[in-house]
């Protein structure tokens, strides 16, 4: 691996340049750049086997690009350890231990001195909600249960950074919702998030950018802002009062549509405006003409940009050779 001469106090939390992991025939991840600049909530989205918990792999040092240049926290993750919060794809604990025993274990080996050791982990299990489980032990946790536990361990020792990968897979919304507020909460106190997801409605509410990759490329690196700006359909939603079919006649005729269907719901006009035609007119023009119920500008969600993105360059991601993801 090249070394990087850099100020490693300004410089990003994690910097990827043309880094490249091949498993087999499979390239699991090919010329990959990335940089998540300290304080930032960044997102590493893709579909399974897209290569995303191969680069995970890689920013943690368990596995070792094949070629080019990696750093973490202005040197090698293993150097940093103490500073990094991860939580892997792969879920595990130790079973037959107490919960309690297993995140004060966990913490002392990131450092934390014993003092005080037990409140704090008393005090995260009730932040996560997780009340009453400190002589439980680990196998007699729901797996939603275990998850939080092991998030915990994550987090404990107060990392500069925390990266995790697939946080939100098994957990049920209501769980899910207090780990994302919970990552809120961590990232307004200063860390450095970068979590990798396939669901992309906890991408949408938690990250300031999202990187997508699919086959092993990097095909979308933006702001989550920036991204349903560049992405936003040119498209108006009404709801006439009358019925639809009758609405479409007088909706046709505005100037600057393009054509006018009728969504899935059988209630609601869709109309098409041409890139020259400011949508926000076709609102005003279409409240005069048509009586509605309900009139906006149709958005776009981050799911819908992911599913036209990994569509365009070529569909579903590969199957992952073997340890690839």
């Amino acid at each position: 691996m090249s070394n990087i001469v850099t100020n490693t106090a300004s410089e990003p939390a994690v910097i990827l340049r043309g880094v490249k992991k091949r498993f087999g025939a499979v390239e699991a991840v090919r010329e990959l750049d990335l940089e998540v600049e300290r304080g930032a909530l960044v997102g590493l989205l893709g579909p399974n086997g897209a290569g995303k918990s191969t680069a995970i792999r890689m920013i943690m040092s368990l596995i070792r690009p094949d070629r080019g240049e990696l750093r973490v926290l202005g040197g090698d993750a293993l150097d940093a350890k103490d500073r990094i919060g991860y939580l892997p794809e792969e879920r595990g604990l130790y079973r037959r231990m107490r919960v309690g025993e297993f995140l004060i274990y966990l913490g002392r080996l990131k450092g934390l001195p014993r003092h005080g050791l037990t409140a704090r982990v008393e005090g995260w299990l009730e932040r996560i909600e997780l009340p009453g489980v400190f002589r439980s032990r680990c196998q007699e946790l729901s797996k939603g249960m275990q998850q939080k536990v092991q998030f915990i361990g994550a987090v404990l020792h107060e990392p500069d950074l925390i990266v995790l990968d697939e946080p939100f897979s098994g957990l049920d919304p209501m769980n899910a919702r207090i780990l994302i507020t919970t990552v809120q909460d961590l990232h307004r106190q200063g860390r450095t998030i970068f979590l990798s997801t396939h669901q992309m409605a906890q991408a949408e509410q938690l990250c300031e950018r999202v990187v997508l990759i699919n086959r092993g490329e990097k095909i979308l690196d933006a702001s989550t802002r920036e991204v349903t700006q560049r992405f936003s359909p040119r498209a108006v939603e009404i709801e006439p009062l009358a019925g639809v079919e009758a609405a479409r006649i007088a909706l046709e005729s505005i100037r600057g549509i393009e054509s006018v269907r009728t969504a899935e719901d059988g209630r609601t006009a869709v109309m098409i405006v041409d890139e020259h035609t400011d949508p926000h007119f076709v609102m005003g023009v279409a409240l005069a003409a048509v009586p509605c119920r309900r009139i906006e500008i149709a958005r776009v969600s981050l799911d819908d940009v992911f599913v036209r993105l990994v569509t365009e360059h070529g569909g579903h991601a590969r199957q992952p050779a073997r340890g690839a993801a």
